[in-house]
């Protein structure tokens, strides 16, 4: 039987087991839509931009553990689509983007829809693939989702032009295994860097556990768990490792980094032993390099190993998958005893004791700290919350308690506005029956409002928490700080009505302006299982995001809310945040 190159590709993608495709046609993948059309197995989600739809890819890879895969048309269908791919590069999430190209005698050509898909991702992907004869369709499909989903994950490209999808031949057998001599992901630690950290951890007396997204992408939540708790050791989490251990248990010492607790930042800063564990050291978690952890011996588990030594020097390195590496030293432990860290826990307890995470409340206004506390105890903590970047962001983190893993969907790494809708609508149909929660703010959500139109289509009710403060809120906070309050180009004027905008998709809006609506309405909104619901929720337009390293300090230099004062600061300061 002959199939065309679209045919085998479709066919390939079913072999994968992918059951959910998020794109946008055009010329060079019309023949891949056709294709599409005639089976059932795979839905396809039909986006409203092509940058929404990585960013839903993203999120339902994020929420499955799976693959993402995304298709888009050549030219500015790939241009488009270039945020969404970084995004996940830097949060190291499998994705599988399938681009359509001009047929192969016009490359080069400056033909209608043209560019050069493989030479502008190179930057950010794991790897890109130009399909050049229609025998490379089924191996391609193979090794891309290999390469996406093994060693640190991240984002494919397969580049394929159009008369490569209408050619045919004869049906391709679908290889089982894939074989690739130039990537072999290293899976086990080396048994000698095992044994070093095993001695290290239990000669420690001020040991700190630094866990991150590494955590939640490699499935290793359950073998962290028993790690910590083995050990008795306090733990904290990045941005991106939020949920891998449970927020609310008392190891947990809360989120480290530029607005981490108080605690954990201080844990960090007088630790004797750093066990970082699928943590790459980024600036908005070290801080100051110079001043990072000076009297720490650091132990460093990653799975790619040109993330070890990258920022911060390590003395312990363990290449290896975190699962792996975690269930060795459970055992190289097992029945050994840790030196006495007594007196190191009662230092803890007493930096707890600054209770970092207050805030100060006042009568007739909204506090965007109250609105995640109130959404936590609505949801009873078993939402999954996606995110934007900014001051909504840090805020959710910091008071929606996760407790599992694949709860948080956030761009971490690129920090990219836009991202938290079409993630929820991801995160929505790879867990349908839980609710979804976009914690978003009135700049990022105008950057991906059009998917509120895909969202009524394809029935992913989820619920959209906007804080609205009338300002893009971390622009502000740090024109305040570092810019003698010059509110340059920051100020939202002429919103839209977000309740008649939320209706004319089809969607129910609620306006919440008073604290005593607040709880009401957010339980309204997540009654209507079946229905999007936009609460936009107005806030303190004054609020800033507390605790704050500044920048040009370090882990030990942190200003808290209501106790510290924000002093500007030199260039050479700004230049290192």
């Amino acid at each position: 039987m002959k199939l065309n190159g679209a045919q085998i590709l479709v066919q390939s993608l079913n072999n994968e087991g992918v059951d959910h495709i998020f794109g946008y046609p055009g010329g060079a993948v019309l023949h891949i839509y056709d294709a599409l059309d005639a089976q059932d197995d795979i839905k396809h989600i039909l986006v409203r931009h092509e940058q929404g739809a990585t960013h839903a890819a993203d999120g339902y890879a994020r929420a499955s553990g799976k693959t993402g895969v995304v298709l888009v048309t050549s030219g500015p269908g790939i241009t488009n689509a270039v945020t969404g791919i970084a995004t996940a590069h830097m949060d190291s999430i499998p994705m599988v983007v399938i681009s359509g190209q001009v047929p192969s005698p016009l490359i080069g050509n400056d033909a209608f829809q043209e560019v050069d898909a493989v030479g502008i991702t190179r930057s950010c992907v794991k790897h890109n693939f130009l399909i050049k004869d229609i025998n490379q369709i089924s191996s391609t499909i193979k090794k891309a989702f290999h390469i996406a989903s093994t060693g640190r994950p991240g984002p494919v490209l397969i580049d394929i032009p159009k008369d490569i999808t209408i050619a045919q031949i004869d049906e391709p057998a679908y290889a089982d295994t894939v074989n690739m001599r130039s990537y072999q992901p290293i899976v086990d630690g080396e048994p000698e860097q095992i044994t070093k950290a095993a001695e290290l951890i239990l000669s420690s007396k001020q040991p700190i556990i630094y866990a991150g997204g590494g955590c939640v992408i490699g499935n290793a939540d359950k073998e962290l768990r028993e790690f910590t708790r083995q050990l008795g050791f306090p733990i904290t989490q990045t941005l991106m490792g939020l949920g891998a251990y449970p927020a609310k248990d008392d190891l947990f010492v809360g989120m480290l980094g530029m607005h981490g607790t108080y605690e954990a930042n201080m844990s960090m800063h007088d630790s004797d032993c750093v066990i970082a564990v699928g943590a790459r050291f980024d600036d908005r978690i070290t801080a100051n390099i110079s001043k990072f952890c000076p009297t720490a011996k650091i132990i460093h588990i990653d799975i790619d190993p040109s993330s070890i030594g990258k920022n911060v020097a390590v003395d312990v390195p363990i290449v290896g998958e975190v699962k792996s590496v975690l269930q060795d030293l459970i055992t190289a432990l097992k029945g050994k005893k840790t030196a006495d860290i007594s007196a190191w826990w009662s230092q803890i307890t007493q930096w707890r004791g600054k209770d970092s995470l207050a805030y100060q409340t006042k009568k007739g206004v909204i506090k965007p700290q109250t609105v995640i506390e109130t959404l936590y105890e609505v949801t009873k903590g078993e939402a999954i919350v996606t995110s934007d970047v900014g001051q909504h962001q840090m805020w959710a983190a910091q008071y929606y308690h996760f407790n599992e893993p694949r709860r948080w969907i956030n761009s971490g790494g690129l920090g990219t506005m836009g991202f938290g809708l079409p993630a929820a609508m991801g995160a929505k149909l790879a867990d349908p029956d839980r609710d979804v929660a976009c914690v978003t703010g009135e700049g990022s959500i105008q950057m991906m409002l059009q998917e509120l139109s895909t969202m009524l289509q394809y029935d992913t009710p989820v619920k959209i928490i906007n804080l609205n403060n009338g300002y893009l809120g971390m622009v502000r906070q740090w024109q305040e700080f570092f810019y003698e309050k010059r509110y340059a180009m920051s100020y939202m004027e002429a919103l839209p009505d977000f309740v008649k905008l939320a209706e004319s998709y089809g969607h129910m809006g609620i306006k919440v302006e008073r604290e005593e609506d607040l709880k009401p309405a957010l339980i309204e909104a997540f009654k209507q299982k079946d229905r999007t619901v936009f609460l936009d929720i107005i806030t303190d337009p004054s609020e800033n995001v507390f605790p704050m390293i500044p920048s040009g300090a370090g882990h030990n230099e942190m200003l808290l809310a209501g106790r510290d004062e924000m002093a500007s600061t030199n260039d050479e300061g700004l230049n290192l945040v």
